[in-house]
């Protein structure tokens, strides 16, 4: 959880805890509802399909780049896209959480390495801290996964906020978001992400079997070729262990070319 839902009163924020079955551990804000996950056997390893399919971007950069590159998550979670981005990637790293409890549970039970040169946690509303200036042009790759502690819906979905998160994406750089919830519909965070980039510049997956519909947007509108994205797809593979070329059957551009 890294922000409270506009409009409404502020809550207590959930209590964090976690559970371990067959090798993995997940963490939950107060339910049974999976927030996050790790591999006990490989911690810095991506586990779920959906959170894999949050690092498409990477198909539209340069891989020998990418250790240059800046990303930022809004929404901790268990930690695996920070990780993953700072230890795997090498990349400066930076986070937006507002609950001080799941910083923690990071820190202590999936493997969140301490802050240095290239990795910080902001503890802030993911929702004010979009708006703050100094990281406006300044992110490559913004990787979005707000939910509440049900898991109903993000908690943030309005085109004012996918504005706002388009203001942060340098030349080049992408937004990735994890649209899933029990209250949630597709297509309306979907063309409210649409209204805030533009109809040329949004991808899709199809949904995973759990559900989870991860979404990209360009900062600029651009179409690599097929052979190009499948050249970079078996790079991606090959360099960082993430199942890429499967991608391709999955992930489409929402506007056929026309």
């Amino acid at each position: 959880m890294a922000a409270r839902s506009a409009g409404k009163p502020a809550a207590p924020l959930p209590e964090v805890n976690f559970s371990d079955f067959a090798g993995i551990r997940y963490l939950h804000l107060g339910t049974e509802w999976v927030q996050g996950s790790m591999k006990l056997s490989a911690p810095y390893e991506i586990e779920l399909d959906y959170v894999q399919r949050m690092m498409a971007w990477l198909l539209f950069v340069e891989p020998a780049s990418v250790g240059k590159l800046h990303a930022m998550q809004l929404g901790l979670g268990a930690a695996s896209l920070t990780k993953f981005s700072r230890k795997v990637l090498r990349m400066r790293t930076t986070a937006v959480e507002l609950n001080p409890q799941v910083v923690a549970a990071c820190r202590g039970w999936f493997k969140l390495p301490p802050e240095d040169t290239k990795l910080e946690i902001v503890m802030a509303d993911a929702g004010v801290e979009v708006r703050n200036p100094r990281w406006h042009g300044n992110v490559d790759a913004l990787q979005v996964d707000l939910y509440d502690h049900e898991a109903a819906a993000p908690v943030l979905d309005s085109e004012g906020f996918y504005a706002d998160c388009r203001e942060l994406l340098a030349d080049g750089g992408s937004m990735t978001v994890n649209l899933f919830g029990r209250s949630s519909t597709y297509a309306e965070s979907l063309a409210r992400i649409v209204g805030a980039f533009g109809e040329d510049a949004v991808w899709a997956f199809k949904p995973t079997r759990e559900g989870n519909t991860v979404v990209l947007a360009r900062r600029q509108a651009d179409r690599p070729s097929r052979a190009l994205l499948a050249d970079r797809a078996q790079s991606i593979q090959t360099r960082w262990s993430l199942p890429a070329p499967k991608w391709l059957r999955v992930f489409k551009p929402i506007k056929p070319i026309a």
